[in-house]
């Protein structure tokens, strides 16, 4: 990713809140992204921090759900190592919600396209949520 991007400015500005736990200026940082965005590779970037602050599952699966919308949205390989990571989120509020079925589904597709991730910390951190929910449904 671009680091010169606003969008993605924006939300690295809002994770190093969250790391400090300052919670709402993070979620305000995600929504001024989302309010920033110009198309659908931002807006992807965007509304899946966005969906990280969301309180009630049914909002942060709305949130998800857009995010992966736009991914696909996205003509190019510039979402392609976000997938494993937006099926897993997919997957945790189908699980949350207590939809079994469809949260092992987006876990099986996380799993499935692993191998786009790079062996950064960020694609290890991915593999291992994915085999632990994986064996959370199993």
């Amino acid at each position: 990713m671009d680091p010169n991007n606003p969008v993605v400015k924006l939300c690295a500005q809002g994770m190093e809140c969250e790391g400090r736990g300052r919670f709402n200026d993070a979620s305000g940082l995600f929504m001024k992204a989302w309010h920033q965005r110009a198309d659908d590779f931002e807006r992807c970037i965007a509304a899946h921090y966005v969906a990280r602050h969301q309180k009630n599952p049914s909002r942060a699966l709305l949130w998800n759900q857009r995010s992966l919308d736009h991914a696909n949205a996205v003509r190019d390989a510039r979402v392609r190592e976000f997938y494993p990571s937006l099926y897993l989120n997919i997957g945790k509020v189908h699980a949350d919600l207590r939809n079994h079925e469809d949260a092992k589904r987006f876990y099986e597709l996380a799993a499935k396209d692993l191998n786009s991730l790079t062996e950064q910390r960020y694609g290890g951190i991915v593999r291992d949520a994915v085999r632990k929910a994986l064996l959370r449904v199993a």
